[in-house]
């Protein structure tokens, strides 16, 4: 799989037995310096693969641009080390003609690790970027049984993860046909979104109205602001959120749902987008749940709508 994956021997050692040399299939993490207009902007780590989703995806979850038309286009710098070669680590953008350049401020502040999005971000107000694309007055309304399908979609299509066990995806699907319409894997769970992002973007798809975008891992503040920016309705994790996530999926009116596996959820924010086949109040909200003793911990049932089959 090319640069996607790299062969190393590793010692397989089992307690009570000999260790046993074999070799054993990574997932490639290399760095990406993404330049605007031969600037340099942002330097991120990630599995190489979908560059130009990654680096457009980056653009808009950064608000620099919103639309298909203001990306012009993109290339791998050459002479990109002392020597004249190409490391294809290297990777310029330019915008189309009356676009404005990223705020200066923006530069590196930004260095990305495969598992933090947000390092080097003065504050969480500095994130909170306003979205050109709203999602609050999104009408999708997707079955608790179509949203119970998507992570087992999203594993079978999951090709390096099924050699490596070592990436994160994020995959778009059409939140009323089930359709999955973009897969995208990477070391790093935000690059995973930023190539999805890209995808739509260079498909002149933006806003993402109507489409549910599932990830493989948690679900935390940055992507959900990713979301946001694309206009997505809907983000469905396998796992858990975090606070801060909840808290600006309520802000952005963006259908936060976590521990999705097997035929369960929990809904934490604009719980009118799931349909779970049961009667709500007026307002669009299932019933209460019981409460619990003051003792105990709140478990993943206690959240705002837990769906289960």
């Amino acid at each position: 799989m090319g640069r996607i994956t790299v062969r190393r021997r590793v010692t397989r050692v089992t307690v009570g037995e000999p260790g046993r040399s074999r070799e054993d299939i990574l997932a490639a993490e290399e760095p990406l310096e993404i330049r605007v207009g031969g600037r340099a902007l942002a330097i991120t780590m990630r599995t190489p693969g979908h560059d130009f989703d990654l680096a457009a995806g980056f653009l808009v979850s950064e608000g620099v641009i919103w639309r298909g038309d203001q990306f012009a286009s993109a290339r791998y710098c050459a002479g990109a080390t002392e020597e004249g070669l190409n490391t294809y680590n290297v990777l310029d953008l330019v915008l189309a003609a009356g676009v404005a350049p990223p705020d200066p401020s923006l530069e590196r502040n930004f260095f990305t690790t495969s598992s933090c999005g947000l390092c080097g971000k003065a504050s969480i107000d500095a994130v909170r970027t306003l979205s050109r694309h709203e999602a609050a007055g999104d009408p999708l309304v997707v079955s608790s049984e179509l949203l119970a399908s998507f992570p087992d979609v999203l594993r079978s299509q999951q090709d390096v993860f099924e050699k490596t066990g070592g990436l994160h995806a994020a995959a778009l699907f059409d939140g009323r046909s089930g359709e999955l319409l973009v897969l995208r894997e990477d070391v790093g769970r935000h690059n995973a979104v930023d190539k999805v992002v890209g995808w739509a973007l260079t498909a002149d798809r933006l806003p993402l109205s109507g489409t549910v975008l599932m990830v493989s891992g948690r679900a935390s503040f940055e992507l959900v602001q990713k979301a946001s920016m694309a206009g997505i309705p809907m983000l469905a994790a396998v796992s858990a959120p975090s606070s801060l996530a909840a808290e600006l999926a309520v802000e952005m009116g963006i259908t936060l749902v976590g521990f999705l596996r097997g035929s369960s959820m929990n809904v934490y924010s604009c719980t009118e987008r799931v349909d779970d086949g049961f009667s709500t109040d007026s307002a669009g909200r299932a019933p209460a749940l019981a409460p619990r003793a003051q003792d105990e911990r709140a478990e993943p049932e206690l959240q705002q709508k837990v769906i289960a089959r």
